[in-house]
């Protein structure tokens, strides 16, 4: 599966003025690499405005890329562009809540996720990363010294 993820809308629906605040930007990319990791899926995140220096290249792993308009483009171009040139459009998702783009990307054949309906499926997987991570660390039982000190504070406890 593959995601065209129209950034700013997603950021906006995340946090209202999001799209302005680079902190958030952060955040996100944050979030859909991870999300990327879990689902083992390719993510094209296209944001509006100059490049961010932040992101080098635009292409922090092999399946990630972050893109941005040309100057005097907006990010719908570059959406639109990217949706044509996709080959089979049955395994691409647009994520926007953009109704001008979720209208030409059925027309184009490809899958449409709004910003809420994305949102719900990035904390699903983002708590299934965090289970599978928590699964697979070592137990490790508490050194002699953590147990006398867990055993003095819980010793003086009334019931």
């Amino acid at each position: 599966m593959a995601y065209v993820i129209d950034g700013s809308n997603l950021l906006g629906h995340r946090a209202p003025g999001g799209h302005r605040d680079p902190e958030e930007r952060g955040r996100l990319v944050a979030a859909l690499f991870a999300f990327q990791r879990v689902n083992r899926s390719r993510i094209v995140l296209v944001f509006d405005g100059p490049p961010d220096e932040r992101f080098g290249d635009g292409r922090p792993g092999e399946k990630f890329h972050i893109l941005f308009p040309p100057p005097g483009e907006k990010a719908d171009g570059v959406i639109e562009r990217l949706l044509d040139e996709v080959g089979d459009k049955r395994r691409c998702t647009l994520v926007t809540s953009d109704r001008g783009l979720r209208t030409s990307a059925r027309s184009r054949g490809a899958a449409v996720l709004t910003a809420p309906e994305f949102e719900r499926r990035l904390k699903s997987a983002l708590r299934l990363g965090r289970t599978e991570r928590e699964m697979r660390k070592p137990r490790e039982s508490p050194t002699p010294l953590e147990t006398e000190i867990w055993l003095e504070l819980f010793k003086d406890r009334k019931r």
